[in-house]
């Protein structure tokens, strides 16, 4: 772990003003990026929930590298903030992963479905441990 952070029991949850406009900062591109990226593939492929799969898939990457830079104390608790929670965490989207998980189960598509679950966390996942491993030999 890394010594220069205040332990996570420390850290007030509710945030302060400057740690949510940081937050917000990153939300806005993260947000917007999100909403290019999905609404790009619309066109190319029947369903939007392969745009969702590529920016919660992505975000997940990010995610794991800054975790691992912010414990290694190479990213500040606002990099963290304004990446990891901000830009990063509005560009990935769990609820519309449900969403149109119960759009296919609804149609009648079962196989996409689990095709799209097991893709989504396999893939996710996988990203994730990735990024966390380039940060922690970064």
């Amino acid at each position: 772990g890394c010594r220069c952070k205040p332990s996570m029991e420390s850290v007030n949850v509710a945030g302060s003003a400057p740690e949510a406009l940081l937050v917000g900062l990153g939300a806005i591109p993260g947000a917007w990026l999100r909403l290019k990226t999905v609404n790009h593939f619309e066109p190319m492929v029947p369903k939007k929930h392969w745009g969702t799969f590529l920016v919660n898939v992505t975000a997940c990457f990010a995610l794991g590298l800054v975790l691992a830079l912010y414990e290694s104390c190479s990213a500040s608790t606002g990099i963290a903030l304004l990446m990891g929670v901000g830009f990063f965490g509005s560009l990935s989207t769990f609820s519309t992963f449900a969403v149109e998980l119960l759009n296919e189960l609804r149609a009648g598509q079962i196989l996409t479905a689990l095709v799209l679950a097991v893709a989504s966390i396999g893939a996710g996942l996988l990203a994730c441990a990735v990024g966390y491993a380039l940060g922690t030999h970064a």
